[in-house]
């Protein structure tokens, strides 16, 4: 298909009334039902919901350095699959993305592939190890404009260093996304601690390692004025201290991931890997927390946390295990299971959830607009009323660690559109 102009014939705004959409130069040019269709490549929309291209805010693409799991080709190739048009990429590749250099360097890497925007995250400290701070002024003036910072997967332990970073990002909008987890509270973790560690044997990561730093750092943000935003909140008790620091007014913001609100810990049970993660899953009255959170906007939005491990650092003893799981391209079917079937969440607000507040959170403007006339034309076509099973060797994934393999899923992402060029239709990459 090599036409310019695309016309969305029936298709339902944030399932919504149909219409026809005309996309036109990278740009939403008409919405409505009586739209001129001349010269437009017609797609055949009836009963797809339309919704923002969805924004992650928190994707690991591994290179450099690891492309053995995952290269930005294949994991941005992941995204648009999954109905993403911009990715914010981690920095904990091999060399770490803590200076300009590495963070212009990955996000080159996403332009040329093409398959939506890749937005790099600058590491807070050198080398992610929590020592002093990285260049967060030269990033953020570097080609790729960082505005978020994190050490994810490692938490800014040090309060001096974390309150230092806070007062740093203020001077040009920027936010620090912090991976709460107290280190010395963590020690030997290997799941959630509970009834079910001690019967299984495995050491327990407490809910209170991850409150702790979750309620140090809003009171540090309160105090500096800054802005800061948790990382996959997994717990009942992170949801009330984010609850109240909101109710304080500071500018404190978080997400979940779609595995923290459907999975819980008796998962760990079968003592199979790909169930274990950072945060661990955790229990079912977490869950249930989390959605409510997510739901009344305490917890802003989805964020997948999409980690690809090669098949030797996954399937392994549970012990030596590396933690992550995917979810690029199965997030928008979980959260359709998780929230939307289940009442809590309507599609606008999943629209919010997943693309107009992970874009602003991370100053990615263009991107979680609204579906109108000349907005740009970022947008997927989803099937709420279709099932798939997740197969393994159809991901494009360059690793295979989904829970979700022989699993049926709600909803299917039927096309992408970026920039108004569709990346996926039909199901397929173009």
């Amino acid at each position: 298909m090599t036409a310019q102009r695309y016309l969305l014939d029936g298709v339902r705004p944030l399932g919504g009334e149909p219409v026809r959409m005309l996309l036109a130069d990278g740009r939403i040019a008409a919405v409505g039902t009586d739209v001129d269709a001349a010269g437009a490549e017609v797609v055949d929309a009836a009963g797809l919901h339309a919704l923002p291209g969805l924004v992650d805010l928190h994707t690991h693409l591994r290179e450099p350095g690891r492309e053995d799991a995952e290269t930005v080709e294949t994991g941005t190739l992941a995204a648009a699959l999954g109905g993403y048009t911009a990715v914010f990429a981690m920095p904990n590749t091999e060399p770490c993305a803590d200076t300009a250099g590495l963070v212009e360097q990955v996000w080159r890497l996403g332009r040329d592939a093409g398959h939506c925007d890749v937005q790099p995250i600058g590491a807070v400290t050198v080398g992610r190890q929590g020592e002093r701070l990285a260049e967060l002024g030269a990033m953020a003036d570097s080609a790729a404009r960082v505005r978020v910072f994190s050490d994810d997967g490692n938490c800014v332990s040090d309060a001096v260093l974390m309150r230092r970073a806070l007062e740093y990002v203020k001077a040009f909008g920027g936010v620090v996304a912090q991976h709460a987890e107290e280190p010395r509270l963590t020690e030997g973790a290997q799941m959630n601690e509970g009834a079910l560690s001690g019967v299984l044997g495995l050491g327990g990561w407490p809910a209170v390692a991850e409150e702790a730093i979750v309620a140090r750092d809003v009171l540090l943000a309160g105090h500096v004025g800054s802005r800061v935003h948790i990382c996959h909140l997994s717990t009942a008790g992170s949801v009330e201290i984010v609850r109240w620091a909101k109710e304080k007014g500071w500018d404190v913001t978080a997400e979940v991931t779609p595995h923290h609100l459907l999975l819980t810990e008796d998962l760990v049970r079968s003592y199979d890997p790909i169930y274990k993660v950072n945060p661990p899953l955790r229990t079912d009255a977490d869950v249930q927390a989390l959605r409510q959170a997510l739901a009344d906007g305490t917890i802003d939005c989805v964020a997948t946390d999409h980690a690809p491990h090669s098949l030797e650092h996954k399937e392994t003893e549970w012990a030596v295990a590396s933690p992550g799981m995917l979810g690029l391209e199965t997030a928008l079917p979980i959260v359709q299971q998780a929230l939307v079937d289940t009442g809590l969440l309507d599609w606008a607000g999943v629209a919010d959830r997943m693309a107009t507040k992970p874009a602003a959170i991370g100053g990615l403007a263009g991107h979680g607009r609204p579906l109108a006339e000349g907005e740009p034309a970022h947008l997927v076509l989803y099937d709420p009323a279709a099932e798939w099973t997740v197969d393994r060797a159809r991901l494009a994934s360059r690793s295979t660690n989904t829970p979700y393999a022989g699993h049926a899923l709600p909803g299917r992402i039927v096309a992408t559109f970026y920039g108004g060029r569709p990346t996926v239709l039909d199901g397929k990459p173009t």
